[in-house]
């Protein structure tokens, strides 16, 4: 049976009053349990990622403290263009939501919100974020939103994420453009300091999703989701983490040579890269070994990467007021 043909009929052996993973009653649903769902349908913990590498690069750009306003705008106008993104991510993929465990308590699967409703929401959100970014900010940022959102919702989702392993390599590309995002909101053009930070986000997505996609492969295997993980052993996932690593930590070293940055950012890359090149290489050990299951402690990465980014930024941040 085809992958469209298993989805058909997980959806039709769902409850009464649930039909392609939505509820016939969706209106009678308890407001605040709606409000919620139509918050949870933007992910909002992945939004505040994205948030996390703006608005330091804000002060970078500024070398300062930026205009609030500024700021805040640009902060409301990437959760808007980010949540319409996401919204129209799960409105595509709910037929594999409904099978995968990670994804079925998502709005669409329990019914909570119409896939009509998702679909007009996350349009909604789309023209409302880029509106709000040319009238406001500039249209340079205004463009570049726009392409970011495109980017995640027609090139990974639709074209890359069923049919390559490379998709989150390349379809991270999205994740990438808040960082030139924060500084073209200041400068209104480009520059190389942007460009760089915006590698590091480049190479640092791969490493950062593959552990998880370790932990998670048969959700992926089951829906037919080609994940590296999923296709390749867990020698080869953790060699290309590795590889990864080296080329993120290398390139977020060049913004100080480069005169973007100077000790403060120089010592905390460092530190912080050292820590994460420990942990890959550490992974890439327990992966030759040939332990499985909890054993390969593949989550350790992934958390680490979000707390490396984190402290990454925020040295970018504070790196102009002690130069």
């Amino acid at each position: 049976m085809s992958l469209s043909g298993v989805c058909v009929t997980a959806v039709e052996s769902r409850p009464a009053g649930v039909v392609g993973g939505t509820s016939q009653g969706t209106n009678h649903r308890p407001f605040g349990a709606r409000v919620k769902a139509f918050v949870a349908l933007t992910k909002p913990r992945i939004i505040e990622l994205l948030l996390i590498t703006t608005v330091p690069v804000m002060f970078l750009a500024q070398q300062g403290v930026p205009d609030l306003q500024l700021v805040l705008l640009t902060c409301l106008g990437g959760y808007l263009s980010a949540g319409g993104a996401n919204a129209l991510n799960m409105y595509l993929d709910r037929d594999i939501d409904a099978l995968m465990e990670r994804t079925s308590q998502r709005p669409l699967v329990t019914g909570m919100v119409s896939p009509r409703e998702c679909l007009a929401f996350g349009i909604t959100l789309a023209v409302g974020s880029t509106l709000l970014f040319g009238l406001t900010v500039n249209w340079l940022s205004a463009w570049l939103s726009l392409g970011a959102l495109l980017f995640y919702v027609v090139v990974y989702t639709m074209i890359l994420k069923r049919r390559t392993s490379q998709n989150i390599v390349w379809g991270g590309i999205a994740g990438c453009l808040p960082v030139l995002i924060g500084w073209s909101a200041v400068t209104n053009s480009m520059s190389w300091a942007p460009i760089i930070l915006f590698l590091v986000m480049f190479f640092w997505t791969p490493p950062h999703y593959w552990p998880l996609s370790m932990k998670v492969r048969e959700d992926y295997a089951r829906v037919g989701v080609p994940m590296l993980p999923v296709v390749a052993s867990n020698k080869v996932v953790a060699r290309q983490i590795v590889l990864y690593s080296w080329a993120m930590v290398l390139v977020s070293l060049l913004l100080t040579p480069l005169g973007y940055t100077g000790w403060l950012y120089t010592v905390v890359a460092l530190v912080t890269g050292a820590f994460w090149l420990w942990e890959a290489h550490g992974l890439q050990s327990r992966a030759k070994g040939g332990v499985v299951g909890g054993k390969l402690k593949e989550m350790r990465l992934f958390h680490w990467s979000i707390t490396y980014v984190s402290l990454l930024f925020v040295a970018v941040a504070v790196d102009p007021f002690v130069r």
